[in-house]
């Protein structure tokens, strides 16, 4: 198996680095503890085995728990894999593992949807939420800076106005990268920031406006109202505004992470999510608890501190790294 993973670590590297040479060293790197705690745990386990017999899949089946990859997940890749031994497709662990990889590429694949931003929708108004340490206020920096290297102009609206802290971060990203921030004082009302940003960016023609919101958890339901009511606010102004509601999540929580989508999903109706800290967790595999259970598009991922380390989520190339 040892062999085994070698040869697929040098070819989908290779495939990979056509297409992003510098990220996917950064994500290879990232992944270094959930690569610890799976792939490199699961190869010393197996190390040996010749056969496929009840214990291989058993230390599988755990591994797989243990990187937090969820119950559902799991026992979808555990009862593909019996299936093909049923019929025959698999003669060793080798052909195993290959199998478990592609069928971990193809459940992540049903949650890769790049957000599109439409032309037809000026300002693209992208709606921040998420629970405070998450990676939130950091996450809309580094949003900015990639839209901006794309060549579209960005507004930021400085909607989270119960820290001052948040306020001031959000303004430092903007003359860092020379991005308009749209503030006012600490206490004002998260909707009519927003609002006036959304105003702002439109007299202004600009492409994206990306809102921050008050950290909260989703438990708390007076602050899941406020967004709601940011939601009802700007339909004032643009009947499909908010444009993208995206979800920052810390990897690092693992399963708690399902929790606060679920809740945040129920409350205000999600449209994608950025799962960030990947590089500081044993627990990557959460994003396939995520991608069977929520079946929300995953749009980015983060898997550092640098202004680039958040990218869109590619399935092959996760997949990949972790193997």
């Amino acid at each position: 198996m040892l062999n085994f993973l070698k040869r697929r670590k040098s070819a989908d590297e290779s495939s990979a680095s056509d297409s992003s040479p510098t990220f996917f060293t950064r994500l290879k790197a990232g992944l270094a503890k959930t690569r610890a705690n799976f792939t490199d745990k699961l190869a010393n386990l197996l190390l040996g085995k010749k056969e496929l017999d009840e214990e291989v899949f058993e230390t599988l089946e755990t591994q797989l728990l243990q990187a937090d990859v969820g119950v559902a997940a799991t026992q979808q890749f555990m009862n593909d894999l019996a299936q093909k031994l049923k019929r025959k497709e698999l003669d060793s662990i080798e052909t195993a593992i290959a199998a478990l990889q592609a069928d971990m590429k193809a459940l992540l694949l049903s949650s890769q949807n790049e957000l599109q931003i439409s032309k037809e929708k000026t300002p693209f108004l992208i709606l921040v939420v998420g629970i405070n340490g998450s990676g939130k206020t950091t996450t809309i920096g580094k949003l900015a800076h990639f839209y901006q290297q794309q060549g579209k102009s960005v507004m930021l609206a400085a909607g989270d106005t119960f820290r001052a802290a948040a306020i001031d971060q959000l303004q430092i990203w903007g003359e860092r990268n020379h991005i308009p921030v749209i503030a006012q004082q600490p206490g004002a009302d998260t909707a009519s920031v927003i609002y006036d940003a959304f105003q702002a960016a439109k007299a202004r023609q600009m492409d994206i406006l990306i809102a921050d919101t008050a950290g909260r958890l989703h438990t708390q339901t007076g602050l899941m109202a406020e967004l709601q009511k940011v939601k009802r606010v700007l339909a004032k102004l643009d009947p499909h505004a908010p444009h993208e509601t995206l979800l920052v999540l810390d990897a690092s929580i693992g399963q708690n992470a399902l929790n606060q989508a679920s809740q945040f999903h129920q409350a205000i109706g999600l449209s994608g999510l950025a799962l960030t800290k990947l590089d500081g967790t044993a627990k990557g595999g959460i994003l396939f608890a995520i991608a069977k259970q929520l079946m929300l598009p995953i749009r980015f991922i983060g898997v550092g501190e640098g202004i680039d380390d958040l990218r869109p989520f590619n399935a092959d190339e996760f997949v990949n790294a972790l193997f």
